[in-house]
């Protein structure tokens, strides 16, 4: 499946991106966007099949099907897949602020646009059949396609697009600061739903309202089988009405969910849909950890295992049908997006406001070790907030990137521009105990000093430091970390509590220390407000868990927000990128460039796989009978 923005939001603690406001642009050909748009109109607009941040358009508007699928992938059989954790919600409106969403349920809607896997940023339509804007980017409007249809053989209507947008904004703070700036949906046409945003020049608002999963606002505002009205605010386990390829079929609460491929799906014939979705039936089982789930999987009761741990890859997938080549293994590129993986220590609290103080606890990180120890040195450290992509800040600035920097000279460290950002580096006896002198020399110039093995400040508090972990997995990385803590004088701890107090504690930023995530698309944009801006530094909920409040960061988010072009996107990411890390908000941790899966070997995908899809799984495979007759009947 396409991985969005949203999607990579998502995936974090809470809420999506926060559009920003910002001057208008000039185009490139030098024409003022806002002068253009005064003199257009939406009869003059061309209706475009695609919309890509920055023009390029792989496919034409008469393209039959994208390049990475099999036309002729058979369609049948079934797919069991794994989850970790539990669910009791199938409402997707409220995901973000109640109760569990069961993954599954985002599989029965679809969006009014859907990305290409192998192209950076451009959007195909889907429910809508095309799209239209001025150049200035101050509105769009969209077209529906007259065959689209919910489940229930009703039409999909700009008046479902409408609710779903308003239900979005009024139930979650992710999605109230992901449309921010829509500032009015209508219907102008049978077919045709027109967004209006609150200020020109940002291009990513009509691709963003792309990405808007649609909702049935006839069932919603109906009853339920006991006559009961439905409520679209609170969570549900009543089977929602969808229009997607899949619908759920039964479910078992908090263990499984079974989807079920629609036979006569309005849009099997897309071209965007061609090739995919194959599977009659998609099951997901539900496991509380995943040792448990790995021993469900060779038992041959899950058919796909995503494995997220260095060790269990090494050391786990040693029983006979790895052997006998009846489980294969295989590691799939991570080629659409970077990420920031890292200890985050909580701005808000005083202990931590002072960057030297920040700055000794990455000293203190002995990742070289860590990696050694657990994780067969399998990993890399990350040095960006933007890792493994273009957009990550190498060297010293120049060029573009350096113009941007100099536009906050004043309000950025003055290693930003003297400098390469460099995590230290341990491994060693002898290195660690220069790190360790190093975060002390940090500390003390910060006012602390070590009074009987303790931290304290010049009050004499000690300075204590609570790491909160929500699984096995962060617990062991957070105990490794620890007594490197204790070795500066810092009173250390970890905390491991359940999903549903560790998700509390997060909204309402009740932590002193946690491990977070933020994944990065190819193209930053809005989203980067509700990553690090003050705005969303004190907004329960918001992904900017660290607390950022720096006006430096924020002038940057504007500039990648309004970058003209491509290279003008990359300069000021790097730029964002670079005072980002020289604030020293995170200990940064480690990543790997590639996903993990072990499969029974019952299905294939057409080759190549798509260079942005990772492992395509369970959209881009089929369940192929010759190699599942081979391997034997499932368990």
């Amino acid at each position: 499946m396409a991985i969005t923005r949203r999607d990579l939001l998502l995936t974090g603690t809470a809420a999506a991106a926060l559009p920003a406001l910002g001057s208008s642009l000039g185009s490139p050909g030098g024409v003022s966007l806002i002068g253009a748009a005064r003199a257009q109109s939406a009869t003059e607009l061309p209706w475009r099949h695609a919309l890509s941040l920055f023009g390029d358009i792989k496919y034409p508007a008469d393209f039959k099907r994208f390049d990475y699928v099999n036309p002729e992938a058979p369609k049948g059989g079934v797919a069991r897949l794994i989850s970790i954790g539990t669910f009791d919600n199938f409402n997707l409106a409220v995901s973000g602020i109640k109760g569990s969403l069961a993954p599954a349920a985002a599989m029965i809607y679809e969006t009014l646009m859907t990305r290409a896997l192998d192209e950076v940023a451009t959007e195909y339509g889907e429910l809508a059949e095309a799209a239209q804007h001025p150049d200035d980017f101050s509105w769009v409007i969209y077209r529906l396609r007259k065959e689209a249809r919910w489940h229930d053989g009703k039409p999909v209507t700009p008046e479902d697009v409408i609710f779903s947008l308003e239900t979005f904004k009024q139930q979650s703070p992710m999605y109230a600061s992901y449309y921010r700036h829509v500032t009015k949906a209508e219907k102008v046409g049978e077919r045709e739903v027109k967004f209006s945003f609150d200020g020109p020049g940002n291009r990513e608002l009509p691709t963003i309202v792309g990405e808007l999963t649609v909702l049935p606002k006839h069932w919603w505002e109906g009853t339920d089988a006991q006559g009961r009205k439905r409520d679209v605010g609170v969570t549900t386990l009543e089977i929602p009405l969808g229009s997607g390829p899949y619908r759920i079929k039964e479910f078992v609460a908090g263990r499984s969910v079974k989807l079920e491929r629609v036979k006569d799906h309005w849009g099997a014939s897309l071209p965007s849909q061609i090739g995919t979705n194959n599977f009659d039936e998609l099951r997901f089982e539900f496991f509380r950890d995943n040792i448990v789930a790995l021993e469900a999987f060779k038992a041959d009761q899950a058919d796909w295992i995503a494995e997220n741990s260095a060790k269990q890859w090494a050391t786990a997938y040693d029983f006979p049908a790895v052997a006998e080549k009846r489980v294969i293994k295989e590691e799939f590129p991570i080629n659409d997006s970077g990420r920031m993986q890292a200890f985050v220590v909580n701005n808000r609290r005083p202990q931590f406001k002072d960057a030297r103080v920040r700055r000794a606890f990455n000293y203190a990180f002995d990742f070289e070790e860590m990696n050694k120890q657990l994780f067969f040195g399998q990993y890399k450290r990350i040095n960006s907030y933007f890792e493994g992509t273009e957009l990550a800040a190498t060297g010293l600035p120049e060029g573009e990137e350096l113009q941007i920097l100099e536009t906050v000279k004043d309000k950025v460290p003055p290693e930003v521009f003297t400098t390469p950002y460099q995590n230290p580096v341990g491994g060693t006896s002898e290195a660690v105990r220069a790190n360790l002198r190093e975060a002390a020399k940090l500390l003390k110039e910060a006012g602390f000093e070590v009074r009987d093995h303790k931290l304290v400040d010049a009050s004499g508090k000690v300075l204590t430091v609570e790491i909160l972990v929500q699984d096995p997995s962060s617990e062991r990385i957070a105990l490794f970390y620890k007594p490197s803590l204790e070795r500066i004088g810092v009173n250390a701890s970890v905390r491991t509590v359940d999903d549903a107090q560790y998700q509390n504690r997060l909204r309402s930023f009740d932590f002193d220390m946690i491990i977070d995530q933020w994944g990065e698309s190819l193209s930053p944009g809005n989203e980067q407000r509700e990553y690090w801006s003050s705005q969303t530094a004190d907004v329960p909920g918001a992904r900017n868990t660290i607390g950022i409040k720096n006006p430096a960061v924020d002038a940057l988010i504007e500039k990648v927000i309004f970058a003209k072009n491509r290279a003008g996107l990359v300069a000021a990411t790097r730029a964002l990128d670079r005072v980002l890390l020289w604030n020293f908000y995170v200990v940064p941790q480690f990543t790997y460039s590639f996903s993990r899966y072990a499969r029974w070997d019952r299905f294939s995908h057409a080759e190549p796989m798509a260079k942005y899809g990772r492992s395509g799984l369970p959209t881009l495979w089929w369940y192929d009978a010759e190699k599942a007759a081979r391997i034997g009947k499932r368990s």
